[in-house]
């Protein structure tokens, strides 16, 4: 057989599947796109996680819409963390220009446009369905973690959440968690010491601290009620689709503690709520996280150690996580080892430093003997990639050079009106648009508080009125003093020293 042909029938054979899948495309051998080639992903690995690099314009944004209609079409919920904003065009059908027509010739993949359910979610104050969460939910380990406390300051976040479970103090949103750390060092200190030990000022001003910085990156719109529910992730529409849920992140680029905050609590809140459901034929939800760096970057040495045991573990839970970033060197080691789906568009080389991250990324790749894997990647076109995946038996799949699909949806951005339209039809926009202040450890310690400064009010009151009292002479007293002072007094005694000269003379 010739190159070609050994080639064609050397991919068939890896990517061939028994069960559901997820076509990609068509491989590519020389720069051309073989149409007798099919590269498909068995949807029984695609809880095995993924990743999605490129630099900018390469065609990202597309593969994860392709990959993200494809799940809808299954009946797979999808959530899309939308850093850029360029992703909500899923909600309208596409439309087949020449470009797609041609493309699609070359891969033997018919196209057709379609829509897809979706929802625009939101963590800050823009239009959309409001996710939010408790600081109660995220418990004292993991909003330890969050501030990145030592093991001292994690130890007093610890005795802050034990007190207020011990006084039924609801701890809601950073309000709440701001006027606990100021009572216990301020009215309440005899009490906690008494109850709790010590807890040094130095320790609660830095753990303040830090709470306002995550306030100051949009926490407060973050934490608070109603707590967003997982089940509202999973949702089918009447015909079969699973919704795309698009959460709308472009306000938040530049507060990357927010963003690796929400991450967290969501994919713990998933891990914890979601039953196990250990090899499954497909996934329950799919998860995209869009400029991934994000999540990375400014995570202390503890938040990473918990994102990677999440990641390890959630995917018996039914759940697939996708990291999209534009080099694969912004992911660690220990989160890329666990990823089975890479999907790699092209990188440039315009420095050695450049060049140097293309050789080791090349090298997270399997070797081919079809490909020169670290120059390819910066020959490829937009709308190419690499691809290795794993089988239906957890096996990585060999290198293919891919020329992907196009989407069926609008690869552009939806209009201001047609996001009003959808937020307008949502349910779950009516859910949780009304935040919800109900009383908690704020309202509860303000009027502890006040019932204390009134309780001392009251005694001093008590106190001067006795002390005052003690000091006004009786009745009695003030008689005979008056009496005493008449007796006394000299016109008195002259008084009565004439008296009785007048009737000793008689």
């Amino acid at each position: 057989m010739s190159k070609k042909e050994t080639f064609i029938s050397y991919i068939n054979e890896n990517y061939s599947t028994k069960g559901e899948h997820i076509l990609l495309g068509a491989a590519m051998l020389d720069g051309e796109a073989l149409g007798e080639t099919q590269v498909k992903i068995p949807l029984k690995t695609v809880t095995r996680h993924g990743l999605i690099a490129g630099a900018t314009g390469t065609g990202k944004t597309k593969t994860i819409q392709v990959l993200s209609e494809q799940l809808s079409s299954f009946g797979i919920p999808v959530l899309m963390m939308d850093i850029k904003g360029d992703f909500s065009g899923i909600a309208k059908s596409g439309e087949e220009k020449p470009f797609i027509t041609e493309r699609h010739a070359k891969i033997n993949i018919p196209y057709t446009p379609s829509d897809f359910p979706v929802e625009l979610m939101t963590l800050s104050a823009q239009d959309g369905v409001r996710m939010r969460a408790t600081v109660s939910e995220f418990g004292p380990v993991l909003f330890s973690r969050i501030l990145n406390l030592n093991e001292t300051q994690a130890g007093v976040m610890a005795v802050i959440f034990k007190y207020c479970d011990d006084k039924k103090m609801p701890l809601l949103d950073l309000k709440d968690i701001k006027k606990v750390l100021n009572y216990i060092t301020e009215e309440g200190k005899d009490e906690i010491s008494e109850s709790y030990g010590k807890i040094s000022t130095a320790t609660t001003g830095i753990i303040l601290r830090k709470i306002i910085e995550i306030e100051q990156q949009g926490g407060d719109f973050f934490f608070g009620e109603k707590s967003f529910e997982i089940d509202d992730l999973m949702r089918i529409d009447e015909n079969g689709k699973g919704y795309v849920n698009i959460l709308r992140l472009t306000d938040i680029q530049d507060k990357p503690m927010l963003f690796s905050t929400f991450m967290l609590s969501l994919l713990a809140e998933i891990y914890h709520q979601m039953p196990e459901k250990g090899d499954v034929e497909q996934p329950e939800l799919v998860i995209f996280i869009d400029e991934a760096h994000l999540l990375f970057d400014e995570a202390s040495k503890a938040l990473l150690d918990q994102i990677e045991t999440i990641i390890k573990l959630i995917r018996s839970k039914g759940i697939g996580v996708y990291f999209v970033t534009q080099n694969p060197m912004d992911i660690p080691k220990g989160v890329l080892a666990q990823l089975g789906l890479k999907i790699q568009h092209a990188l440039r080389a315009f420095t050695a430093n450049d060049r140097q991250s293309i050789k080791e990324t090349a090298d997270n790749y399997p070797t081919s003997e079809y490909y020169q894997t670290d120059e390819l990647i910066t020959a490829l076109g937009i709308g190419e990639a690499l691809v290795t995946a794993l089988n239906e038996k957890g096996i990585p799949t060999p290198l293919a050079a891919t020329m992907l699909r196009a989407p069926q949806s609008r690869m552009d951005i939806l209009a201001e009106d047609e996001i009003a339209e959808i937020n307008t039809k949502s349910k779950l926009v009516r859910k949780y648009t009304e935040a919800i202040d109900r009383e908690s450890a704020y309202e509860i310690l303000n009027k502890k508080i006040e019932d204390a400064n009134t309780q001392s009010q009251e005694q001093t009151t008590v106190q001067e009125e006795e002390k005052q009292e003690s000091n006004e002479p009786s009745t009695a007293s003030v008689v005979g003093k008056s009496v005493l002072k008449v007796v006394t007094s000299a016109s008195f005694i002259r008084g009565a020293f004439g008296v009785l000269m007048k009737l000793f003379k008689k």
